[in-house]
């Protein structure tokens, strides 16, 4: 199947589901699509809390769980969704037949076969063991040449130093911070490695003019708005080749996604911050004690909404600033009293502290089936945001390959896009 078809196939999933996934559970007082799927709103009260944090962290064992019921709801209205395709989605783009990559793949030795193992130990240090793992794995995937290698959004440059070493290929990379500039640019003296640091922003018109079309452009796991810079600028300069991990699809210059490619464009769908986080969302709290804190300071925060909302009059979700860990061992009285001097609202003198707390945790298990729900959808929406990239730099006449370059264990943000140019779209 084309990378179009894929993305049709996606998006028409996704549009007929919305109501599933784009929803805010904070504003929520009931689940909002409930009489719409009302074999999987009983199914979602049916399920101990205790099994939430699990099936959130699995999303076969999630997709296992939720999808028969709600085969059941759509049976009943005679609807036709291809479940089957988020039961493909939920193990992961390593495994999803709706992703490939057809580019040579390197091993990680060979990646790195301009590197004694005392080396390795030099350029690893410092960087946690995921972050290393990561990089190793990208490396892997980039395709060995002579042309010039732009890093974009580079940090210290781990990643271009490895590459500099590893393919004995002059490196540029660009970063924004100064101190990361300088660290990098000492490592790289010391080395002798081809790599010089440009300290810029990777928004600005110089940062397009570092794209050239003898170069290879990568970016692993450059933010939102930064990765689709990336991607815009190479396909006006031509740029040979691009392997990019994109990563925090929420972080945009609008208020709502801007599609890239034509296909994209085209759909029903609008896409607003807070939809595109939905991806990033998956329970990894580690231990019993931090996840019993978070699990009360969500129950503490929708109890001083449901606060403020009987004393404002107001119907919609009070955000309020971040909460430290010490104010969660006192009373839910004082903790609301901070909020409501932070958020400017006047609380009377007398009010029920243990009744707005009760309605702090039946809200909070609200929040969480709904957002279980939602996660169904998670991987299936990045699918969708990969693919417009993909159709994007397709449109542009780029070769494009889609791909995983390591195993969800290693990062969930594991998609690779790999990007050429034919050498007959190449201009003279």
């Amino acid at each position: 199947m084309s990378y179009a078809k894929q993305f049709t196939a996606l998006d028409d999933l996704l549009s007929s589901s919305h109501a599933l996934w784009q929803v805010k559970a904070f504003e929520a007082e009931a689940l909002p699509w409930q009489d719409e799927f009302p074999r999987l709103a009983d199914l979602l009260w049916q399920l101990d809390d205790e099994e939430l944090d699990s099936l959130d962290s699995d999303s076969i064992a999630l997709h296992g769980r939720l999808a028969p019921a709600l085969e059941a709801d759509l049976a009943a209205k005679g609807t036709i969704w291809p479940l089957s395709l988020l039961k493909t989605l939920a193990a992961g783009l390593a495994h999803s037949e709706l992703a490939h990559a057809d580019f040579a793949e390197q091993s990680v030795d060979e990646a790195c076969a301009g590197l004694s193992e005392s080396e390795l130990g030099h350029f690893s240090a410092h960087i946690k063991g995921r972050k290393w793992q990561q990089i190793l794995a990208f490396a892997a995937r980039v395709t060995p040449g002579d042309d010039e290698i732009l890093e974009w959004c580079a940090g210290k440059g781990h990643l271009g130093r490895l590459l500099a070493k590893g393919q004995s290929r002059t490196v540029v990379s660009l970063e924004w911070q100064q101190g990361l500039c300088e660290a990098g640019s000492q490592f790289a003296h010391q080395w002798q490695l081809p790599q010089r640091f440009v300290c810029g922003d990777a928004l600005s018109e110089s940062a397009q003019q570092l794209l050239k079309r003898e170069q290879q452009a990568v970016a692993l796991h450059a933010c939102g708005e930064l990765h689709l810079s990336l991607l815009r600028g190479a396909a006006k300069a031509r740029t040979r080749a691009l392997a990019v991990a994109p990563c925090c699809y929420h972080l945009i210059s609008d208020s709502h996604y801007q599609p890239l490619s034509v296909l994209a464009q085209a759909s029903e769908l609008s896409l607003s911050k807070h939809d595109l986080q939905l991806p990033l969302q998956r329970s990894v709290i580690a231990n019993a004690k931090a996840r019993a804190l978070r699990l009360k300071e969500v129950a503490w925060r929708l109890g001083f909404d449901s606060l403020q909302r009987d004393v404002t009059g107001s119907s919609h979700y009070l955000p309020i600033p971040a909460v430290k860990q010490s104010q969660l061992s006192g009373s839910f009285r004082e903790f609301c009293a901070w909020a409501a001097e932070q958020k400017q609202v006047k609380l009377p003198k007398q009010w029920d502290d243990q009744g707005y707390l009760a309605k702090g945790f039946e809200r909070q298990r609200l929040t969480r089936r709904i957002d279980l729900a939602a996660h169904l959808f998670r991987e299936a929406l990045e699918l969708w945001l990969l693919l417009d990239r993909v159709c994007f730099l397709q449109e542009q006449s780029y070769e494009v390959s889609l791909g995983a370059f390591c195993d969800l264990e290693v990062t969930p943000r594991n998609g690779l896009i790999l990007a050429r140019l034919p050498s007959c779209s190449l201009p003279e």
